[in-house]
């Protein structure tokens, strides 16, 4: 990663800031986004005592990523037309406001057809936060967008990581508490951005609904988003379906998870930025997600203590295919950056949303092993498409090479 990113040093501006002297809105933002992002992986832990308090079977429980990650997807063409119409803070807080809500009527569920209704509500929620909370780090950041980026990417890898070992601690007494724990947490992030954010300028020009689907005309964007699909396939058949295979307690499944999460920060942040100045974006990209499929397959087939080892491992290659998607995503068509970034996670969210679904029905219908074989098919197809389009993303690969990813010189995450 470029020296800017790591010192927070603005190329349009010698002087270094530390990334840590942020103003209390960035701060504020910050904080609300690691909670955000816990919530994709907070279940994880405790799927199986779910499973077994409303007396519902893997497939059922699985819908809880599914109706998530499907209105996720389609709430992608909303953000943008909501936030350039009525500002990034009301967005924020419209989206935290939902969460709460959502979150804690997760909590009360007394079936797991009202949990998978909370989820979907709690997704627009999320989506609504996510997608505007990049955007309002950077305008309000101190530094130069350099430093904001990379606090957000701290962010995004910190809550994947905690998530898992929030719902393990508060899951291990109920499987209820995680979902009032992160109420409460997202409450307090909501109090703290009405109290130290103002409302930040609106883009000159007001988004559509029908922008991101437009922007996929573009055949590097479309080829990206295409890939993206099928990795995201192999991607949540790790993150839903593994639980219910190593059959663990909460608190031993959260430590696997949270193993996982810190490894996917790592490889993201620090890790694929160096293999991509040293063996080019797309070069990385494909051999990730081959070796993504190896585990996969391994994983299905090995004995438990190999499960654990490749699921942990699999937060690598993740980590790794995270960041050179979004890269390749943001600068490969012309589109404003928000509305590519928009089209682009419109199209993956949907695996998302199919491969937690998918992938116990396909065990139902044969047995263990396939699921993970499904998913590594998946990956694999994700790099045939990396290699047969590679003219079409070639030339923005290379142009992220010496500054790995924006004009800015830094990576910047689309989720």
């Amino acid at each position: 990663m470029p020296s800017e990113a790591v010192t927070g040093e603005d190329p349009f501006n010698q002087e270094p800031v530390s990334i840590l002297r942020q103003p209390k809105a960035v701060w504020a933002t910050a904080g609300a986004s690691v909670v955000a992002f816990m919530g994709i992986g907070l279940v994880d832990p405790i799927l199986p005592s779910i499973a077994k308090g409303l007396e519902a079977t893997p497939s059922q429980v699985s819908l809880l990523f599914t109706s998530y990650f499907l209105i996720t997807a389609v709430a992608m063409l909303v953000t943008g037309f909501v936030s350039s119409r009525i500002g990034g803070r009301k967005t924020l807080l419209a989206g935290l406001a939902l969460v709460v809500v959502f979150a804690a009527l997760s909590g009360t569920s007394s079936s797991v057809g009202e949990l998978v209704g909370f989820r979907a509500g709690w997704g627009l929620g999320n989506a609504l936060f996510v997608s505007t909370a990049l955007a309002v780090i950077v305008g309000a950041a101190a530094g130069g967008s350099s430093a904001a980026i990379l606090l957000y990417e701290s962010a995004l890898g910190l809550g994947m990581a905690c998530g898992p070992l929030l719902g393990a601690l508060l899951g291990d007494a109920s499987w209820r508490y995680p979902f009032f724990g992160t109420a409460a947490l997202m409450a307090i992030g909501f109090v703290c951005i009405t109290a130290f954010l103002k409302e930040q300028p609106r883009p000159a020009r007001k988004t559509s609904l029908l922008d991101p689907v437009k922007a996929l005309g573009h055949g590097g964007l479309a080829s990206v988003a295409a890939s993206a699909f099928f990795y995201n396939y192999a991607f949540f058949t790790i993150l839903a379906f593994t639980p219910f295979v190593l059959n663990m307690t909460p608190y031993k499944s959260g430590a696997v998870f949270f193993a996982w999460g810190l490894l996917l920060a790592v490889f993201s942040v620090l890790v694929a930025p160096r293999l991509q100045q040293r063996f080019g974006s797309l070069k990385v990209l494909g051999a990730s997600l081959v070796l993504l499929a190896a585990d996969l397959v391994v994983l299905g087939y090995g004995s438990h203590t190999t499960a654990i080892v490749c699921t942990i491992v699999s937060g690598a290659l993740i980590g790794m295919n995270n960041t050179v998607y979004t890269e390749l995503a943001l600068g490969v068509s012309d589109a404003p950056r928000p509305v590519a970034s928009a089209g682009y996670n419109f199209v993956r969210w949907f695996a998302a949303a199919a491969a937690p679904y998918l992938a116990p029905k396909i065990e139902e219908w044969s047995n263990i092993h396939i699921p993970f074989v499904v998913a590594a098919a998946a990956s694999v197809i994700g790099a045939i498409v990396v290699w047969v389009r590679r003219s079409a993303l070639s030339h923005e690969a290379e142009e992220l090479e010496p500054k790995h990813a924006t004009e800015d010189g830094v990576t910047v995450f689309a989720n």
